[in-house]
């Protein structure tokens, strides 16, 4: 089968791989880890991070090359200072149009997304002419809703933030996949090793972003690989379409 192309704001990427850039323990083996993951869109918290610099030992200059860079609203538990970031974010990346992943969270313990907020600032910042990538929680509803609303992609968590749990509830992300059909599905938090990745994509996920999964690994640079072969083997066994599953045997030779 044909695969389709992964589009975001009008933008055709050849990795359905998005990685991020927090927690690694230098900029030397982040650059590496992001280099070796084949991604082609680097998630940045410009709350955490300062890209005005550009200086040659800067966080921006330990990107790689061509990557685009998604800057994001980690951190932010409001409406306001959602939209605030996503402003400033605009002038410093310059994307055009700019990109913004928007995260508003429902509690510091859980980083969980209030879906109320985050319905509420994906309407302003669509007006506004932003390419919107909303994280949020599994549930179907407010996934249509953000597509709705004009969300560029919806990206359901597998499992919180930074857990590690892998893909908690296979059912709701498929509904997922059921009930938003015009905008990419991308599966956003949680992944824990490649295995993760590889069951996300054959359920049909457009994409994955990952984080923690690498840059708290042993080796960054051999687990981005690992994410990036992943991520291609499971896509390529949704496109091929699994068995069907049975209650009993079946042999592998036909019957004389």
């Amino acid at each position: 089968m044909k695969d389709k192309p992964f589009i975001i704001g009008g933008k055709e990427y050849a990795s359905r791989l998005i990685v991020g850039s927090g927690k690694y323990p230098s900029l030397p083996v982040m650059k590496d880890a992001l280099t070796s993951s084949g991604s082609r869109m680097v998630t940045v918290a410009l709350r955490r991070v300062d890209l005005k610099d550009r200086s040659p030992q800067s966080f921006y200059e330990a990107i790689p090359k061509g990557m685009t860079i998604l800057p994001n609203t980690a951190a932010c538990y409001t409406v306001e200072d959602a939209l605030k970031t996503a402003r400033i974010a605009r002038e410093i990346v310059a994307n055009d149009p700019p990109l913004i992943k928007l995260e508003i969270l429902g509690d510091p313990k859980t980083l969980l997304p209030d879906t109320i907020g985050l319905l509420e600032a994906t309407k302003i910042l669509v007006k506004e002419g932003f390419v919107v990538l909303p994280y949020t929680n599994d549930d179907p509803i407010i996934a249509k809703k953000l597509e709705d609303l004009g969300a560029a992609a919806v990206m359901p968590l597998a499992s919180p933030i930074g857990s590690g749990m892998g893909l908690l509830n296979p059912y709701n992300i498929q509904l997922i996949l059921e009930t938003v059909t015009s905008v990419p599905v991308i599966v956003d938090a949680g992944v824990g090793t490649a295995s993760d990745a590889s069951l996300v994509m054959e359920l049909g996920a457009d994409g994955i972003l990952m984080n923690t999964a690498i840059a708290e690994s042993k080796n960054p640079a051999q687990m981005a690989q690992a994410m990036k072969l992943a991520v291609e083997s499971g896509r390529l066994a949704y496109l091929a379409g699994r068995m069907p599953k049975r209650r009993i045997a079946s042999p592998s030779s036909p019957p004389q």
